[in-house]
């Protein structure tokens, strides 16, 4: 079994984003619903049912985004990965950040959820960078 260490929850932050903007604050509809097309198409065909529904729109429509960063990924840092890759991903690495994002493609609310660390500690170099579709431009 994995560990996740390092952990930062941002349900304040988000709860704080959600209360200005049902309580008459400085923030608007446009300010939180603004997913980019592209967040929007990798919920869709990447992202991992949300345990709740959009807290903007009340739809069931939540998924959640995990991208996965760190050094010893090389070019393969910044991609989406399921909780099944990044358990397998933790014991061949030794530190993985993890970033949750939550997208609803109702309305396009967007949040980051949290942050944490997976691995087993031990540092280790790069793989070497090897050819894919997107370096046949």
């Amino acid at each position: 079994m994995w560990s996740q260490r390092s952990v930062i929850d941002y349900s304040l932050q988000r709860r704080a984003t959600l209360s200005s903007l049902f309580n008459g604050g400085a923030t608007y509809m446009d300010d939180v619903c603004d997913a980019d097309p592209y967040t929007l198409r990798a919920a869709k065909h990447h992202g991992e049912p949300a345990p709740t529904a959009c807290p903007v729109c009340r739809k069931p429509e939540l998924r959640h985004l995990r991208y996965v960063f760190g050094n010893e990924l090389g070019q393969f840092s910044g991609r989406i990965k399921s909780i099944d890759e990044i358990e397998a991903m933790a014991h061949e690495h030794g530190e993985i950040r993890i970033y949750v994002l939550e997208v609803c493609q109702g309305c396009g609310w967007n949040h980051l959820v949290e942050s944490y660390v997976v691995g087993d500690g031990n540092p280790r170099t790069p793989p070497r960078r090897r050819r894919t579709v997107e370096d046949d431009d």
